[in-house]
């Protein structure tokens, strides 16, 4: 059986130089740990058209969005938090776009940190957009640039019956953390299946779907060592296999 095709949401970086030159980015570790996981890793580059978009979608066997910068608050209905930043409309439009026919078709999904918030976006729910200013007595969510991506921040409690809980093998967690927003309301057909101790969401699930999950941690930058981490991927890669 030849390898499932991933299709991994990719960013467009702010222009540098003398000529404001664009380029694509994403973290390598997301194309590094779909490879370990068995999935042939393809970057959805977000400035395709909506057809060619829907044609590359069509190919796609699983999606895995990844992390990066906030969603215009515009789309939930709620006014700009001065901390709100990145905000990329071409982005938006391509993974709202994108998770919407995923979850409208039953095709596999991960989605990582700003992914789980564009899951809970699409379908209608809301989000915290600054957990310092917006939730007393939380815990750090975010570090400098020179922690390391796998320091361990906080450990995360699982829902017992969860998706989520059944492919981690377990329903306490120690996990990384890169994010100052956080799910707020659940979207239509969405469901928190993990929780930091301050009550920040770090899990969300579509139930009934052949494979749609959302966590706001970095799994990526810990497979190497956590097969619990690990296990994620293989289940998205396992799922988009059927």
């Amino acid at each position: 059986m030849s390898a499932p095709l991933i299709g991994i949401t990719g960013f467009r970086s702010l222009p540098y130089g003398p000529l404001a030159r664009f380029t694509f980015n994403l973290n390598e570790s997301y194309i590094r740990t779909v490879q370990a996981a068995g999935g042939l890793p393809v970057i959805i580059s977000p400035i395709l058209k909506e057809d060619e978009l829907r044609e590359l979608f069509r190919r796609l066997d699983g999606l895995l969005f990844s992390g990066g910068g906030d969603i215009d608050p515009a789309i939930f209905g709620q006014a700009r938090h001065p901390a709100t930043q990145g905000v990329s409309e071409e982005r938006d439009r391509a993974e709202l776009t994108l998770i919407r026919w995923a979850l409208a078709e039953d095709k596999p999904l991960l989605a990582i940190c700003r992914g789980i918030q564009v899951m809970n976006v699409a379908t209608g729910g809301t989000l915290v957009q600054d957990i310092p200013a917006q939730i007393s007595d939380a815990a750090a969510h975010s570090f400098s640039d020179d922690t390391p991506r796998d320091h361990i921040a906080h450990t995360l409690a699982v829902e017992v019956d969860s998706r989520l809980a059944h492919v981690l093998g377990k329903t306490t967690v120690t996990t990384n953390s890169w994010h100052h927003q956080s799910c707020q309301a659940p979207g239509q057909g969405i469901v928190y299946t993990a929780w930091a101790p301050d009550g920040v969401v770090e899990g969300a699930e579509a139930p009934g779907h052949r494979f749609a999950i959302g966590v706001q941690w970095h799994p990526e930058e810990m497979f190497h060592t956590r097969t619990d981490m690990l296990a994620l991927f293989r289940a998205l890669v396992e799922a988009s296999e059927k």
